[in-house]
């Protein structure tokens, strides 16, 4: 298992370390339900690959003197390499020093979370990239809506397009999908979708469906909706588009390297960590600096299905 060298060690602040560990930034909140994080000892190596098979039930019953049953992790030809991320928290002493005269503020655990903000929208930026692209699924896997088919026209029908993928799913991996992660604009369409509404009340004047009512009309442990955004140089932009997608990821507690999923990110162990603050007396500022080395990686894309375009 990788470990920190004795010099890096004597850098880290064990104290606002265990601030990042804790700390669970809302920017990534699709990457952390398609790509949950997941530990790994070494900086690279290969991906294990999770085709159908690797869903699948084995009996392991066994006959008095027959052969025991084997499995084995298929690993494909790719292989994943850690990136290194650093990030540097700079705090002007004036404003350090502030803070310190005012009770319950602490100004620098502050601005590690906003440096790790900025990170996990990286982060969920790279996710998206990954989810979104179509080349990754199989024809079975994904489908480009257009027209009276998107969601935010009321002659579509959700519903049986999302049950449909579920299906799809199941008979490609034998399990049943538990997350749909929707882009802003794709989750106000299906709250308030006719068919959507008409599957919950005959009242006219209806309210939009609450993130509740969709989970259990739909049968998943979670519907997460990615409000990030970035800015392309010219104006800001959803991260997600427009795009819905279906998939299923192991239950937290049951994850590790080689648990088949949709998706993880494999992240270092022991990471991430802060350094001690050290003084920037040019611009008479305390610098703390942030580091991660992880890699988002899409090991079962039979576990998953793309609704492109989505909503017009």
């Amino acid at each position: 298992m990788s470990q920190m060298t004795p010099s890096q060690a004597r850098l880290v602040d064990p104290i606002l370390t265990e601030v990042a560990r804790g700390y669970t930034s809302q920017k990534a909140m699709i990457a952390n339900a398609l790509f949950p994080i997941v530990q790994v000892g070494t900086r690279g190596g290969l991906i294990p690959v999770f085709g159908p098979d690797s869903f699948k039930l084995v009996s392991t019953a066994r006959a008095p003197g027959a052969n025991t049953k084997r499995i084995t992790l298929d690993y494909g030809k790719d292989k994943f390499a850690l990136v290194d991320h650093r990030l540097e928290a700079l705090i002007p002493r004036e404003v350090q020093e502030e803070a310190d005269k005012a009770p319950g503020i602490d100004i620098v655990a502050m601005h590690i979370g906003s440096v790790q903000d900025r990170m996990a929208i990286e982060r969920e930026k790279q996710a998206a990239d990954l989810a979104r692209d179509d080349a990754k699924y199989a024809a079975s896997n994904k489908e480009t809506l257009s027209g009276t088919s998107q969601w935010s026209d009321p002659a579509s029908n959700p519903f049986a397009d999302i049950m449909d993928a579920k299906e799809a799913i199941r008979t490609a991996t034998g399990e049943t999908p538990n997350v749909l992660t929707l882009a802003p604009k794709v989750l106000t369409a299906l709250r308030t979708h006719p068919k959507v509404l008409d599957r919950m009340s005959t009242a006219s004047d209806r309210p939009p469906a609450t993130m509740a009512q969709l989970q259990a009309l739909f049968e998943l442990d979670q519907i997460v909706t990615g409000n990030a955004v970035y800015h392309d140089g010219t104006a800001l932009q959803d991260i997600w588009g427009k795009d819905a997608i279906l998939a299923y990821t192991v239950r937290e507690g049951a994850r590790q390297f080689g648990s088949p999923s949709y998706g993880y990110t494999y992240q270092l162990s022991g990471y991430p960590w802060v350094e001690k603050g050290y003084q920037e007396n040019n611009m008479a500022s305390w610098a703390y600096p942030v580091s991660d080395a992880y890699q988002p990686v899409l090991v079962g894309p039979s576990a998953g299905f793309l609704f492109k375009n989505a909503v017009a």
